[in-house]
């Protein structure tokens, strides 16, 4: 277990605005709304496909390209800050949620998005935990971090009631809205991997793998199924994983009006 480490910030974000660039995904804030295959590339030794990149999500003292701030449109409460520093020994990507919302978006390639990679695998710590998180109500519904994925998932597997919602909400944005995102969190008081939907929308579902009884200013090591949390989460509606749309890494304070501090690092796909 590694100590603490004098933590020093390098270089904060620069928010981008989210009308510019990216619609879809600016919709997936918005609304808070293959192992079969690996065997018969065996059989067949034929090569596996290269898998999809994740740019870094800090080089040296600025945070990676390729990813970029997105907010809610119109957002009232302040960006929540990310920046490159050095934790605990490693370079990573620091979220500082103060009253604040804010997420860091990777939007693939189109031509990756049809191969989706088995696993997902990152590293994070808390810094300064949020204590007044709930993900079970409104007012608690915050995060020091989490690490999401949005999927294209067809309106035909939605709800007719959520699917209305969907629609309408399409319809006054202008954007196409995602109707699936699974975060796996940093939550509060819920159980390590517990699964539940966010209580604004089941657009939004999560998985806790780390909680408040965590160890502060400690590496954890993360590596997720995403096919299997993707159906753990969305088996109601799905029978497989639709295509990807983005990588979200972010943290929010806004419903507590709270301060929390956290650090993720080395995010990638493995075979």
């Amino acid at each position: 277990m590694p100590g603490a480490v004098a933590d020093r910030p390098l270089s904060p974000a620069r928010a981008d605005s989210p009308a510019r660039r990216g619609a879809g995904i600016v919709g997936l804030v918005f609304v808070l709304v293959s192992a079969s295959a690996d065997s018969a590339l065996a059989q067949t030794d034929m090569p596996a496909a290269p898998l999809p990149v994740v740019p870094p999500l800090v080089m040296g003292a600025q945070l990676g390209a390729g990813w970029r701030v997105v907010t809610l449109p119109q957002q009232k409460p302040p960006i929540t800050r990310f920046a490159a520093e050095r934790a605990g020994g490693r370079l990573a990507v620091r979220i500082d949620a103060d009253a604040s919302y804010g997420n860091l978006v990777h939007e693939p390639a189109a031509g990756s998005r049809q191969d989706l990679p088995r696993h997902l695998a990152w590293s994070w710590r808390l810094q300064t935990p949020n204590p007044a998180v709930d993900l079970t109500s409104k007012a608690g519904d915050d995060l020091p971090a989490k690490v999401c994925l949005s999927f294209d998932q067809p309106l035909s597997r939605v709800p007719f009631f959520e699917r209305q919602l969907m629609r309408m909400a399409r319809a006054r944005s202008g954007e196409n809205l995602s109707a699936a995102t699974l975060c796996w969190v940093w939550g509060g008081v819920s159980a390590h991997e517990t699964s539940l939907a966010n209580p604004f929308t089941r657009r939004v579902r999560y998985i806790v793998l780390r909680n408040n009884t965590d160890p502060a200013n400690t590496w954890f090591e993360e590596k997720r199924d995403v096919a299997a949390d993707f159906m753990r989460a969305f088996g109601d509606e799905a029978s497989a994983p639709p295509p990807l749309a983005a990588l979200i890494v972010g943290g929010d304070a806004d419903n507590t009006g709270a301060h929390s501090v956290a650090h993720v690092s080395d995010l990638r796909w493995l075979p």
